[in-house]
């Protein structure tokens, strides 16, 4: 890996952004790493209150040693034909190749996980079977140079992973000792396999988040899905330039 690791974060509208921000916090503290925040456009990307602004054009970046796209709601970038063309061009000039959350679904459309194992949200895993992917159930999932973490908060434990593949475990375990990254949670309600059954009922028929209509909507998205004669992944109905 080269001594001054470039990082690109590809993001896009509705981008969760601890799917981000949690990788960050460990990659930045690497030595010489050059994170790098993407938008196509350089349109600045928002989530509730909070809005990055100052983000480097997508469409721009020719080159990358590694590539992190994090999940989110992510419909609009699985069907951006320029935001699928960055991911694609990026991926064939990274070394590692990697998401958080559900973006490894945008892995997917992009034809990248064909025959490989991938780790995803809980809600999205089996959706990555649509793409030739093999769902994993694991927080941090390693198929060849492809890295995949688990929903949102994998993506600390991705981050300190992916920091020790690129700089080795002792400055990964000192970066997790200045992160105080010992988690404790509350609750054992984090997985649908130990989450008490109303919890998990409460999740999946009613809130915080609609996700029936969030897996509706990438179903759609993923039944499009076919291998264009160039090998790469396209929606049914083409992309446009």
């Amino acid at each position: 890996m080269a001594s001054s690791p470039v990082i690109v974060f590809p993001l896009y509208p509705q981008v969760t952004f601890l799917d981000f921000i949690g990788p960050q916090s460990a990659l930045q503290m690497l030595p010489g790493a050059k994170l790098v925040f993407a938008s196509v456009g350089a349109k600045p990307i928002s989530e509730g209150a909070l809005t990055l602004t100052s983000l480097t054009r997508l469409e721009d970046l020719e080159r990358c040693d590694v590539l992190c796209v994090p999940g989110g709601l992510c419909v609009e970038p699985m069907e951006d034909a320029v935001y699928l063309a960055a991911i694609r061009r990026l991926a064939s000039t990274a070394r590692y190749v990697t998401s958080v959350c559900t973006g490894s679904l945008i892995l997917g459309m992009a034809g990248l996980l064909e025959g490989r194992r991938a780790a995803c949200h809980w809600a999205m895993r089996d959706l990555l079977a649509s793409f030739g992917a093999i769902p994993d159930s694991g927080r941090v999932v390693r198929d060849g140079n492809i890295l995949t973490g688990g929903g949102v908060t994998a993506g600390v434990d991705f981050g300190l992973t992916l920091a020790a593949e690129l700089a080795g475990p002792v400055v990964a375990q000192s970066i997790q000792l200045m992160l105080e990254y010992a988690p404790e949670p509350p609750f054992n309600a984090g997985r649908p396999d130990t989450a008490p059954k109303e919890i998990l009922d409460f999740v999946q028929n009613q809130g915080p988040l609609d996700i029936k209509a969030g897996l509706a909507a990438l179903q759609g998205v993923a039944a499009g899905y076919r291998v264009g004669r160039d090998g790469y992944a396209l929606p049914t109905g083409g992309l446009s330039s």
